[in-house]
């Protein structure tokens, strides 16, 4: 697996509203090998890989009055999808707009460099079902599974909870609050009562922004752990390839975290499994989505 792809793996999905549509978004960006982009609708997936040589001479097209290495584009480039994909609240002047053409998705960035007007335009095309599958469907498999487990445990947990109070009321324990007295946990009625609750929510996930905002710390672990399995099964997961793979990584970092190294710790098993705390960030309000729907398209 390339560096690129790699670094992709593992970032965080993140939920984008453009004007009345939205798109989950992820990036990796290394200033000196280039950078990977995914966009999706829920619909489809696109997606855009290229190195140095291709940002050089795009760069050169789109921006004649410019001349910078390509490290120093991609620098710049990383700078913006940090304000697209984290969104504060200054977003530094840029801009940023979507068209849908037939040949795929493309994704319009405005701002200044040094003074002078930038333009980028990020070409993503069809991802394959073999990328779709590494991003989306295995991971997310991963975290049913991870929270399966999760359910398991904390229905054994309530189990001796109960088993505890009884105890303590055979041996004449008396609750001193009423209010705090409950009835003895019936595993089939809660699951049905959650299912019943929650299931309007679960199918109506029309943008993603639940999963973007509320599952991300548990997806980034699943994809990391995918990707050290496959290392070691390649063979390459001794210490001194991990040595080398940290050091030539450290500028190709988290975006969310842009003076991170790649080999940051990873959540703590609270953080990765308490999802409902995560608040949710502001994203700017970027322009409104040019459409030109060819045939067979958003079908």
């Amino acid at each position: 697996m390339e560096e690129l792809e790699r670094g992709l793996l593992i970032q965080p999905w993140a939920w984008l509203q453009l004007s009345e549509d939205s798109l989950l978004a992820k990036a990796y960006i290394n200033t000196h090998k280039g950078y990977a982009l995914l966009l999706s609708d829920l619909r489809q997936v696109w997606h855009e890989q290229v190195d140095t040589s291709v940002v050089s001479q795009r760069a050169k097209e789109l921006n004649k009055r410019l001349t910078a290495t390509p490290s120093a584009f991609l620098s710049h480039l990383r700078d913006l999808m940090c304000i697209l994909l984290e969104g504060p609240a200054d977003p530094r002047g840029a801009t940023f707009s979507c068209e849908l053409m037939p040949e795929g998705l493309s994704l319009r960035v405005r701002s200044e460099l040094s003074g002078l007007p930038f333009h980028w335009n990020f070409q993503c095309a069809l991802a394959s079902p073999s990328l779709v599958s590494q991003h989306l469907i295995r991971p997310l498999m991963g975290m049913s599974l991870v929270l399966q487990c999760q359910v398991r445990e904390l229905t054994s947990l309530l189990r001796l909870k109960d088993a505890e109070i009884q105890d303590y009321q055979e041996n004449g324990a008396v609750l001193s609050r009423d209010r705090l007295k409950t009835e003895l946990f019936d595993e089939n009625a809660v699951l049905e009562q959650v299912v019943t609750e929650n299931l309007p929510e679960a199918c109506s996930i029309e943008n993603g922004r639940s999963f973007a905002t509320k599952l991300q710390n548990l997806y980034v672990t699943i994809t990391k752990q995918g990707f050290q399995a496959e290392r070691k099964r390649q063979g390459s997961g001794d210490s001194q390839a991990s040595d080398r793979t940290s050091s030539s990584e450290t500028d190709g970092i988290l975006l969310n975290q842009p003076e991170q190294p790649f080999s940051a710790p990873s959540p703590s098993v609270l953080e990765t499994l308490n999802m409902e705390t995560s608040v949710p960030m502001q994203r700017p309000h970027l322009s409104k989505v040019k459409r030109k729907k060819p045939k067979g398209l958003f079908s």
